[in-house]
């Protein structure tokens, strides 16, 4: 960001890099920015109302599947919309009330699917291109949650296994975005090599594909998030794992296993992405955090389709239970050999 030019006290600006300059003291990893976009753009919001009284920043972290965003690039990225026929159901479904058995039969039976999936070994030099649809809350401060508009975003995270400050690129385009279709650096404050904060194809296929043994790693090395237990940082660090990279199939199976063995994992019937797609989900709802989270796979083939995320407690101010605040639907997973290029459409 140019600092030639000072913001104006009180600004939008002033108050985004406020912010920024908080990257430091906090330490995040890259896939946990999504929250302080949120976070930001509603201070930008609320900087455009009267009122001059500090807000306190939450602390309320959205789900990590829905796209990997820096802090450098919130005050750059706003509301997106494409043309695209969806649901707009926003209601939450009920998870199975039957115990824990059958949401792990359905995780073994995605881990099953995802052994006979072959993946693309993806090279150092090459990007892993995901082109995904999404809401996210855009409600201000003092307000209740209200979804935005459907999102087009496309994330070309890079293999280099670093370590590296600028782990991949994102593009939004649509009404609404400050910087519509331009190519946005995701960037660390401090340099990340190859490994939970920066998952790559060969990071990945190192990892121990024995169920047991993975967990335990994934528990030692996944932070925390202020008022979240541990088996959800864990749930939700499995969850982007398996919508935003591209892996061996042996190791994609080994989380979904993985998966089945941490505590309250539910299955939910029916389910819909933000595209609009049915599907069955498996869901685990966070008593720490008052949040659930759902994944979503096709009923067929049980391949990942998209997320969903629920604020679980009523906080007032027009929060209610079981509150939709962010969804998600992958369109696309490739490897690229260049970031900013996409891959050639075809029919699908």
């Amino acid at each position: 960001m140019n600092n030639n030019n000072p913001p104006r006290p009180g600004s939008a600006r002033s108050e985004a890099e406020e912010l920024l300059s908080a990257q430091a003291e906090w330490d995040l990893p890259p896939s946990r920015h999504l929250h302080y976009k949120d976070v930001l753009m509603q201070h930008i919001d609320h900087d455009r109302t009267p009122s001059t009284q500090a807000r306190p920043i939450p602390r309320r972290r959205l789900a990590r599947g829905v796209v990997l965003l820096p802090l450098a690039s919130m005050a750059l990225a706003g509301a997106l919309i494409v043309t695209l026929s969806t649901s707009d159901d926003t209601s939450a479904p009920t998870p199975r009330a039957v115990g824990a058995n059958s949401a792990s039969a359905t995780l073994n039976r995605i881990a099953v699917a995802a052994m006979a999936t072959d993946a693309t070994p993806v090279e150092d030099g090459q990007f892993v291109y995901v082109e995904s649809l999404g809401r996210s809350n855009e409600g201000t401060l003092d307000g209740p949650v209200r979804l935005g508009a459907l999102n087009k975003r496309e994330v070309w995270t890079s293999q280099d296994p670093g370590p590296i400050t600028n782990t991949g690129w994102l593009r939004e385009s649509g009404k609404g975005a400050v910087m519509p279709g331009q190519l946005i650096p995701i960037e660390s404050s401090d340099p990340v090599p190859a490994g939970i904060d920066h998952p790559t194809y060969k990071w990945l296929a190192s990892l121990p594909t024995d169920p047991d043994a993975l967990l335990e790693l994934l528990y030692a090395q996944t932070r925390v998030d202020e008022g979240e237990s541990k088996e959800e940082a864990v749930f939700s660090e499995i969850g982007h794992l398996v919508s935003e990279t591209i892996m061996p199939s042996a190791n994609a199976s080994a989380l979904y296993k993985a998966a089945a063995k941490i505590p309250g994992v539910q299955e939910i019937p029916d389910a819909v992405d933000a595209a609009g797609r049915h599907g069955i989900a498996v869901t685990r709802e966070d008593a720490s955090s008052a949040t659930r989270d759902e994944w979503i796979f096709d009923k067929g083939t049980l391949a990942f389709l998209g997320s969903r995320s629920y604020i679980t407690k009523d906080e007032g101010k027009g929060i209610t239970s079981d509150t939709l605040f962010a969804t998600s639907a992958i369109m696309e997973r490739t490897v690229v050999d260049q970031q900013g290029k996409a891959p050639a459409k075809t029919d699908r």
